[in-house]
Parts: C-alpha cells; sequence; structure tokens
C-alpha cells in the first residue's frame, strides 16, 4: 500500500470512528426537557366545573401540541384565589425551572370589591418576582371589572393591567374571557365560569400569542 492509500486509509477509519463516537454520545444523550408553561390563577386556569382534559391547562397543552410544540402547561391554579393569595404562594407554585408563567389573577379581587391599589400592588410584586427570574417569560391575562362594581372601581381596576404589563415589558392578553364572557352557551350555570367550550374559545384566542412568546426563545 502505498503512502497516499495509506494516508486516505487513516482518514476513513477515524471518520469513521468519529462518526460512531458521536452517535453513541446522541444515543446516550438524555432527551430535550419539554418547555414547561405554568398556568398560575384562579378557578379560571385551575378547571372549576369542567371535566378531565377540559381545563384550561389541559386545552392549552393540547392545542400546542398539535401544533407541534414539545410542552408541558402545569395547572398551578387556586379556585377562589385572589391576588393576595397568588402571591403568597408564588414563589411555591411557580418553580424556578418555568419557561413561561401565564399570570390570569384578578377576578375574585373584583368580584369582592378589593381595593384596586391592593390588587395593582400584589400583580407589582408578583411580576416583579418572576420577571427578575432570567429564563422565565411571563403572559400577563387582564381582567375586567364586573359593571355592579361601578364606574370609579371599574375605571381604578381596568387600567392595572395594561400599566403593568408596559411597566415590566410583558406580553399583554387584555382580557382572559374574551369572547366568552356574557355568552351563555360558553358558560356554566352560575355564568362567571367557562364551560368545556368556553375554555377551548380562551386557548382559541391565547393561542397565538403564547405561540408568539415561546418562538422568542
Amino acid at each position: 500500500m502505498g503512502r497516499f492509500q495509506q494516508l486516505l486509509a487513516f482518514v476513513t477509519i477515524g471518520l469513521a470512528s468519529w462518526g460512531a463516537l458521536a452517535s453513541a454520545q446522541a444515543q446516550s444523550a438524555p432527551p430535550a426537557e419539554p418547555t414547561e408553561i405554568i398556568a398560575f390563577g384562579d378557578s379560571l386556569s385551575a378547571g372549576y366545573g369542567v371535566g378531565p382534559g377540559e381545563s384550561f391547562p389541559e386545552q392549552l397543552q393540547a392545542a400546542l401540541a398539535k401544533a407541534g410544540l414539545d410542552v408541558k402547561v402545569v395547572n398551578a391554579g387556586v379556585s377562589g384565589d385572589t391576588t393576595t393569595g397568588g402571591l403568597a404562594r408564588l414563589d411555591w407554585s411557580v418553580p424556578a425551572s418555568a419557561d413561561l408563567v401565564i399570570v390570569e389573577l384578578g377576578a375574585n379581587d373584583a368580584l369582592r370589591g378589593i381595593s384596586p391599589d391592593v390588587t395593582r400592588r400584589n400583580l407589582d410584586e408578583i411580576l416583579k418576582r418572576l420577571t427578575a427570574r432570567p429564563s422565565t417569560k411571563v403572559i400577563l391575562a387582564g381582567m375586567i371589572s364586573p359593571p355592579n362594581m361601578g364606574e370609579d372601581y371599574a375605571r381604578r381596576f381596568n387600567r392595572i393591567y395594561a400599566e403593568l404589563a408596559q411597566t415590566y415589558g410583558v406580553a399583554y392578553y387584555p382580557f382572559f374571557l374574551d369572547g366568552v364572557a356574557s355568552v351563555a352557551a360558553l358558560n356554566q350555570a352560575d355564568y362567571m365560569h367557562p364551560n368545556k367550550d368556553g375554555v377551548a374559545v380562551v386557548v382559541e384566542r391565547m393561542l397565538p400569542l403564547v405561540q408568539q412568546v415561546l418562538a422568542k426563545g
């Protein structure tokens, strides 16, 4: 065998060995973890009154999977929770590993007539803590005061979400129940909680924003 042939054989063997090593490393490497999304909210996130597979986190995960995204949407909703309750449990409800947190709180504040100043302070602190995490993205879902609370209350309450979203530079979804509130066919008998079809509308309308935020990397 001439020197050229020897060199060629050496290179061929080296490439084959490198390829085998790379293949072995790829096979032994652990699979990538799915993107972790936390639905952090009250009964609207928790899935009050709907069946298995019908809650907001479950339907959102199914919709994102259908779109080809490998995600895990964790249900961190607590029925009856106010922004005060959410703030109190934030650190143990939302792990540091979260890639995206959807903050959906405030409906119970408005229903109970809690001062908008309290709601603002709580949401401000929640966003402050979440945005301090370098690898966590946030979507703030807004809420609208019920009309029976009066114009002054509504004016003070409704402006909270857009202003805080701008302050912290987070993605903003103006009204979590957009397209569902006041539509009888999309709500349960209490007329406050969406049924499975109503949840599907919420997911359908919020999905583009969720995909946009995830695509930013």
